[in-house]
């Protein structure tokens, strides 16, 4: 027998969650009581609601009439009792087991025996909230994402001993509300926030190591991925204590060390620096609760004198792929003459020949004129030898991701190329420092780290080593803002930044798929409508290549020898069944031949 329509629903706890879930409750034209025992909160929500449907007057989204009727669906209470004749309730109060328990207890007294009672939680178990409950079978998890009204993801979590008939109801509920429901089982994280805050865990260990800024962590993932907000701003947004009870719970379940939490989380949380909603986290905010970013003692200095780079007046770029292509053409474009150098000269004009095609590309989409063209065209030199590269000041390799060939290539340029000259590698997750070694001039040699395509991608990765000048560090960084890119530093351990924060993720991923816990299309669809990814885990891993994808998770497992890093099983059956991705027609999903 089907279940009436939810229509009068309770939300206990009106904070910035429960405020968002009683906006489009409200604006869904259901009856919604706010129960909160903080009269201040009470008066927060309220003044939350009439300012958001205010401003949607305003933009001609609603009528005057219409702002006042979904005013009208919204009360308040201070107590559970007001959820005596509510068809569902919601509650949002603090991630604190005990809390939870008091609040289920409190309404079971209450309710109506046929009324569902939802959890908001995103890291505490829904079984045991149910198994303690009273009605077990009425307890389910609805985890809405931050902001609610704006994100789509709606997490709909029953455990074992959950009724069909709860989940249907509510299920139904989401999707009238305008939200995108998945079903997922009762594991701490769910999907979304069980692969993000793993993610987040390693961008905040990477920070306490020293091993990059906040600013170019967040800056890197932000452009290198193309992610809404860097992992640190995100981490303030959500609320390091929030994130370390969460992580704390995933550490629980999982004993595994990616989930353990950084103790920088720790040591921010117990000094009240928990993130936006305190003024200060990773960073500092103009007051509590405000978005605004103000400088501190972090932010670094534009009057501090920097180490001045070298002049760089002429560039060379040596391979014939894809990547070394487009290095060629940003430098082009940027009015550097830059010698292309590849394995013949047949190759290396082949290779000017893409880049011509790329331009008139450019030229038909009107981002450049047909004279800027010929002038970037004409500042391209194919050459077939490196001697070519003899007074070039910067020479940057884009050959084959093979140690063996970047060293023997790097001894060669030591031969041929001016003293003084910038040596640069673009390798992923080769040791840089392994490139320099192979000259007699280690210190000349930095990594530059483009990303693909390099004509769009705006991140470069500035990898030193123990033995980079510091006026080598600076040319390259110099070079950068003159070509048009973000130079983020870091050092020469695997995966520099963005590989080594995006592929445990995905690597994560495939877990979850290969433990039977979520499908594919349901995760994709989890980071993307509730993590706001420009594409989920496993598009992404097609379109990377999965044979690139493992190669990288070994290079991070054999540096780091973290068995949380070893690569899930299923990617190494993938890759040995010839199942590559889009290059081959089959990965995690089958695509048309062309």
């Amino acid at each position: 027998m089907d279940r009436p329509p939810l229509r009068t629903i309770a939300v206990v706890g009106l904070g910035t969650m429960g405020t968002g879930i009683v906006d489009i409750l409200a604006r869904a034209g259901r009856e919604v009581i706010g129960i909160d025992t903080n009269e201040a909160a009470a008066r927060r929500a309220v003044a939350a609601l009439e300012s958001s449907t205010a401003r949607s007057v305003e933009r001609g989204r609603m009528t005057q009439s219409e702002r006042q009727e979904v005013l009208s669906h919204f009360r308040t209470h201070p107590g559970c009792e007001a959820a005596a004749e509510a068809d569902l309730v919601i509650e949002v109060v603090p991630e604190d087991y005990d809390t939870k328990c008091q609040v289920f207890a409190a309404l079971d007294a209450v309710v109506k025996p046929e009324t569902i009672l939802a959890t908001g939680t995103n890291a505490l178990s829904v079984t045991r909230l149910a198994a303690d409950s009273d009605r077990p079978e009425r307890v389910l998890g609805l985890h809405f994402f931050n902001p609610a009204p704006a994100m789509k993801l709606v997490e709909i979590v029953s455990s074992v001993l959950t009724a069909p008939q709860a989940v249907a109801a509510v299920t139904a509920l989401v999707r009238e509300l305008g939200k995108d429901p998945i079903a997922v089982g009762d594991r701490p994280g769910f999907v979304a926030d069980g692969l993000l805050f793993g993610y987040l865990n390693q961008a905040a260990t990477m920070y306490e190591a020293r091993y990059a800024s906040r600013e170019d962590i967040d800056s890197a993932m932000k452009l290198g991925c193309g992610l809404p907000m860097g992992p640190l701003a995100l981490l303030d947004l959500i609320g390091i204590d929030t994130a370390r009870t969460v992580l704390d719970a995933m550490y629980a379940q999982s004993r595994d060390r990616l989930h353990a939490p950084a103790p920088v989380l720790r040591h921010l949380s117990e000094a009240g620096l928990t993130g936006r909603k305190s003024g200060r986290g990773f960073y500092t905010y103009a007051g509590p609760g405000s978005a605004r970013v103000v400088p501190d003692a972090l932010t670094p200095d534009p009057a501090t004198p920097r180490t001045p780079g070298r002049p760089v007046t002429a560039v060379g770029v040596v391979g014939s792929g894809t990547m070394a292509g487009g290095i060629a053409e940003v430098f082009a474009r940027s009015g550097y003459p830059t010698m292309l150098v590849a394995r013949s000269a047949d190759k290396a004009r082949a290779a000017k020949e893409r880049v011509a095609a790329s331009l008139d590309r450019s030229v038909r989409k009107g981002r450049m004129t047909a004279e800027d063209r010929q002038a970037a065209l004409a500042r391209i030199a194919p050459a077939g030898e490196l001697t070519a590269l003899a007074e070039v000041d910067l020479v940057i390799e884009a050959v084959a991701e093979d140690l063996d060939v970047k060293r023997g290539l790097f001894a060669r340029l030591d031969a041929v190329c001016r003293p003084g000259a910038v040596l640069a590698t673009t390798t992923s997750s080769l040791p840089v420092v392994a490139c320099a070694r192979a000259t007699s001039r280690p210190q000349d040699v930095i990594g530059m780290h483009f990303f693909n395509p390099a004509p769009a991608m705006k991140l470069v990765e500035v990898v030193t080593t123990v033995l980079t000048d510091d006026q080598v560090r600076a040319t390259v960084r110099e070079v950068c803002a003159a070509i048009g890119k973000h130079p983020v530093a870091c050092g020469d351990r695997a995966g520099f930044i963005v590989n080594a924060l995006l592929f445990p993720y995905l690597n994560n991923a495939v877990k979850m798929v290969q433990e039977h816990y979520a499908s594919p299309d349901d995760i994709d669809a989890a980071m993307k409508l509730g993590g706001g990814y420009p594409m989920g885990p496993f598009e992404l891993l097609d379109v990377v290549g999965l044979d690139v994808s493992l190669a990288i998770e070994r290079v991070l497992h054999e540096e780091f020898r973290d068995p949380g890093l070893a690569p899930a099983p299923l990617l190494e059956h993938l890759v040995a069944a010839g199942c590559l991705g889009r290059k081959t027609g089959r990965g995690f999903r089958e695509y048309a031949r062309r």
